[in-house]
């Protein structure tokens, strides 16, 4: 079918809406959506059979949905109304929640039922439950929709007459920053980390801190550290631990309020957005390697399991700034260091990578400095990956991974995917030519036309499809909660199989080969020499680009590549557990 998709953005469900649709044959158009967009004008020249909108904040116009059929896919349970969906479900602790598929009419999220499906609400942010849990119960309501549609025999159902057992939300109001306020005096632990988590990559709570008027981003426990209500107590790689009435709470990251007449401030790091308002706290270590005792934050991470180890991160957003890349980079080495056949890189529920870290470098005195520190310190890091010779080294991604951070995972010697993770293995839509040492690492995988490609059409990928491309290796079929679980048991069986020795020899002979017919230096110094030209010309667009992405610039339109088409050609498909 011809289906066009209407979005606010082109965000991570849009993106898995976009790429599960296209991985289906269907023919794609997308809309970026705001209040002005003129979508009467727009939608005729598309032609579609059918109208989908996987996220939007603004109404479907009356002369759309009224002639051509539109989808709302509305993030929450039969009955449930409202922009603050998803906010609500951390907000209240919920258990379950749902994603209805509803029919555009008059009234917002008041349509025709076409699909619902339930999903679990595990105790994580809400961005991460919205790119796990909510995208996983979207995405099959979504496809269940389609398919009734295309059918021509089913017929959806009016919300009024559903029996009452089924209707399991109401509507709701937005949830605004007086529901979210902190009462650090009187809140607990429980609550304040179902607060922070309920706002955590937008909008943030709003909150006084030292003498300033600040957004709180995200929340973990600390289960030892106590101290005054209110009180910080220390940092930790850039967060902030704060205490409550039982506890305490670490905070990643701050983004002061906006100035009248100001633009947009950006979200940071916590002790790099306080900068020189940061009290002398100290700097609380966590151990590298976990064990048994009160729980605690930490970003970093790593365990041994017989002869597999085990490095797991996760940073806010994905993004991995300077310090971040060397801190990662210190502890595999560490794990290099260790007796294992087998060390798998990721294995977290969410974001594997999305390479450099944008903030920090607009955030920056220098930005070109900064964007020169953090791509070669990323550099590094993949370096160290590809000339790891004497194990087998697994990127396990259970959520999306995106340029830098795409190419951080083919580094590895497999790539190991949940299904529902989308790779977005490409830079030209931020204006560069990309580094990590893709222009080796992408055409092994996929050989060099279809590398080309996937460098030129910048669209995101299925693991599913990229397995058949041959940028996965591996296809893990399981809820978020249960990937790291997943891989465990994978990497203990590849550790301990019979040929994981051999197979360790015939990639040092590979290596070996690689780098006598070019050397890995010279791929980073070709790379580095392109991207430092870019850093440093004031007039490269990757500097508007940059700018726009992280202070939240509205759309001024739908990029041209959304709408010119996709679909590579690839390797066959490989093993899918």
């Amino acid at each position: 079918m011809r289906i066009l998709l209407l979005a606010g953005a082109f965000n991570s469900l849009t993106q898995r809406a976009y790429a599960e649709l296209a991985d289906r044959g269907h023919h794609l158009g997308v809309e970026l959506v705001t209040r002005g967009t003129p979508l009467a004008a727009l939608v005729p020249r598309h032609a579609p059979d059918l109208i989908v909108a996987p996220m939007l904040t603004t109404a479907v116009p009356r002369e759309v949905w009224s002639a051509w059929p539109c989808l709302i896919v509305h993030p929450g349970p039969l009955g449930d109304r409202g922009p603050s969906s998803v906010d609500w479900a951390v907000h209240l602790g919920a258990e379950r929640w749902g994603v209805t598929v509803l029919q555009a009419n008059d009234e917002m999220d008041a349509g025709d039922v076409w699909a619902t499906v339930e999903c679990p609400v595990p105790e994580v942010g809400k961005s991460d439950l919205y790119r796990n849990e909510i995208a996983d119960a979207a995405i099959e309501a979504l496809l269940t929709a389609v398919a009734r549609f295309a059918s021509g025999t089913h017929r959806p159902q009016p919300q009024h007459a559903l029996p009452a057992g089924r209707l399991p939300g109401r509507p709701r109001p937005p949830l605004r920053q007086a529901d979210r306020r902190i009462d650090w005096s009187t809140d607990p632990t429980e609550t304040v980390l179902r607060t922070l988590r309920a706002a955590d990559s937008r909008p943030g709570v709003r909150d006084e801190l030292l003498g300033g008027t600040w957004f709180l981003h995200g929340g973990h426990p600390e289960g030892t550290l106590t101290g005054r209500p209110g009180d910080l107590l220390a940092t930790r790689h850039g967060a902030l631990c704060r205490a409550t009435v039982d506890g305490a709470v670490w905070i990643p990251e701050l983004r002061p309020a906006r100035a009248p007449g100001e633009p947009t401030p950006v979200k940071l790091p916590a002790t790099l957005a306080l900068g020189d308002r940061l009290p002398p706290l100290p700097e609380v270590p966590a151990p590298l390697e976990t064990c048994d005792g009160p729980r605690t934050w930490t970003d970093i991470r790593y365990h041994e399991d017989g002869p597999a180890g085990f490095l797991r991160f996760s940073f806010p957003g994905g993004a991995m700034s300077t310090d971040h890349c060397r801190r990662l980079l210190a502890a595999y080495r560490y794990a290099c260091t260790r007796p294992t056949t087998v060390l798998v890189l990721g294995g977290q529920r969410d974001f594997f990578s999305n390479g450099i870290h944008l903030n920090v470098i607009e955030a920056s005195a220098d930005p070109a400095a900064e964007s020169w520190a953090n791509i070669n310190a990323i550099d590094d890091l993949v370096q160290a990956v590809l000339t790891t010779t004497d194990r087998v080294v697994i990127a396990a991604l259970g959520g999306n991974a995106a340029a830098g951070g795409a190419m951080l995972a083919l580094a590895a010697d497999d790539v190991w995917c949940r299904s529902a993770a989308v790779l977005n293995p490409h830079y030209r839509l931020m204006g560069l030519h990309g580094s990590e040492y893709w222009t080796y690492t992408l055409p092994r995988r996929v050989g060099a036309e279809t590398a080309a490609a996937l460098m030129a059409r910048a669209l995101p990928v299925t693991a599913a499809h990229g397995q058949r491309l041959g940028l996965v290796d591996r296809i893990v079929d399981c809820a978020a909660q249960e990937f790291s679980d997943h891989t465990g048991r994978l990497a203990r069986r590849l550790a301990a199989s019979p040929g994981v020795h051999a197979r360790i020899a015939a990639k040092k002979a590979a290596w070996d080969g690689d780098e006598a017919r070019r050397p890995l230096a010279a791929y980073r110094a070709d790379e580095l020499a392109r991207m430092r030209r870019t850093f440093e010309d004031p007039g490269a667009t990757y500097h508007a680009l940059r700018r726009a992405f992280v202070r939240k610039e509205p759309v001024t339109g739908t990029p041209e590549h959304l709408n010119a088409g996709a679909g590579y050609g690839g390797s066959t498909a490989r093993r899918v557990d």
